[in-house]
């Protein structure tokens, strides 16, 4: 997906970044939520199931092979290691992935209602609505493939009575993508307050979304 390809060890230092900065942000609480990548070899590096982000060191981070055999680690992968592991397998063009458990997004998700592609640098950074995902159980292989199957063309998803789950380039680009979806959520919530939000046009939201197809893919 990009032609500068991160390192094994800055694949690994962001994704503890990214995981650190997730709590820190408020797009998780406690130890809710998970952060993955693809590494250079194929595999893919995980955030540990149940440990404070805070205290959390490079050293408690797993790598995993793309079935889910432990590689590398002495923790237990994150429970939703399917979810992470799904995008992987499915899309060539994704490297990293998050979920999260963003307050206003998980309000979309809870009413199972898209958060709308309104402003023109959500359609460039998502690539259009984030659309909701069918209701799977927490931590199965059917929410995986559920979910997997809808960032095919955009960046985000909302988990159904769940959260948000977001793929990218590098998981600071997922962290970026993830806080944008959040600040949107929030932004469409409060504008409902004040009145009817007013879509883009539609040729607006096909332009811009096609940059998000072309970035990902090379083709509009």
């Amino acid at each position: 997906m990009a032609d500068d390809k991160l390192t094994a060890q800055e694949t690994k230092e962001q994704v503890l970044w990214v995981a650190q900065e997730m709590l820190r942000s408020g797009l998780v609480e406690g130890t809710a939520g998970n952060v993955g990548a693809r590494l250079p070899d194929g595999n893919a590096v995980l955030t540990p199931s149940s440990l404070d982000y805070l205290e959390m060191t490079l050293d408690d981070l797993v790598v995993c092979d793309l079935d889910g055999n432990v590689l590398e680690g002495e923790r237990s992968p994150t429970t939703e290691k399917a979810l992470h592991l799904s995008a992987l397998r499915l899309h060539e063009n994704i490297d990293a992935t998050m979920h999260c458990h963003a307050k206003h997004a998980t309000m979309f998700a809870l009413v199972r209602e898209p958060i709308p592609a309104v402003i023109e640098e959500f359609d460039v950074f998502v690539g259009g609505n984030v659309e909701v995902a069918e209701y799977r159980t927490t931590g199965t292989d059917e929410l995986a493939d559920e979910v997997a199957s809808r960032v095919a063309t955009k960046a985000c998803v909302l988990m159904a009575n769940h959260g948000l789950f977001a793929v990218g380039k590098t998981p600071k680009d997922v962290l970026h993508i993830a806080s944008l979806v959040e600040r949107t959520a929030e932004i469409v919530w409060g504008a409902r307050a004040l009145g009817s939000v007013v879509p883009l046009p539609d040729e607006v939201n096909q332009t811009f979304s096609g940059y998000y197809r072309y970035g990902r893919t090379g083709k509009f």
